[in-house]
């Protein structure tokens, strides 16, 4: 894979008529792209009923009183058992970090969450259960047929903007309004 065609640490924004209802208005952060697939986190979906106290307790994880307590997303369809933090890369768990980029990386083991508990960890988090998967090739027929855009990720969209805001933001950044979208594709 080139450079110019890895979208690793991009955003995904999902078009207007996306068949799968699951992704409708989602906004994805790209973990890792290559030949061999894709996987991303949704961003700006999080779930009503659960909060990080809530994990917490599930997990037996005492919250000391330094605690933000954050939303936990619905990070996508597939292992959606399974938790993972997105958050700025000046934060490395002792077990196990993927660096996405100078800006981003990854944490799927529990140590981040008793770090986030006792009020240390990184500075600016995102919890998701579940991802979103694409197998290989997969996720770029999806962008040819007009179900995706691309832009630059930023810790402002990811971390800063309302879950609410983040599809039409992600939009704006491509100087695009949801109004003059369009789920028709079409060739040149």
């Amino acid at each position: 894979m080139t450079e110019a065609t890895d979208l690793t640490g991009r955003i995904l924004i999902a078009m207007p008529e996306m068949g799968d209802p699951r992704f409708a208005h989602a906004v994805v952060f790209l973990c890792a792209h290559s030949e061999e697939g894709t996987m991303g986190l949704i961003i700006n979906k999080p779930t009503q009923e659960l909060r990080m106290r809530d994990l917490l307790e599930q997990l037996e994880i005492t919250p000391g009183p330094d605690l933000r307590d954050l939303p936990v997303h619905f990070g996508g369809p597939v292992e959606h058992g399974r938790g993972f933090v997105l958050h700025d890369y000046g934060y490395h768990s002792a077990i196990s970090t993927l660096d996405i980029d100078d800006a981003f990386a990854m944490t799927a083991t529990l140590d981040i969450l008793e770090d986030l508990a006792d009020g240390r960890g990184p500075t600016h988090a995102l919890l998701a259960l579940g991802y979103a998967g694409w197998g290989p090739g997969q996720l770029e027929a999806e962008i040819a047929d007009n179900g995706w855009l691309t832009c630059e990720a930023d810790k402002d969209l990811v971390f800063s903007t309302a879950d609410t805001d983040k599809w039409e933001a992600a939009l704006s950044r491509l100087g695009v309004s949801s109004l003059m979208l369009s789920s028709d594709a079409g060739r040149a």
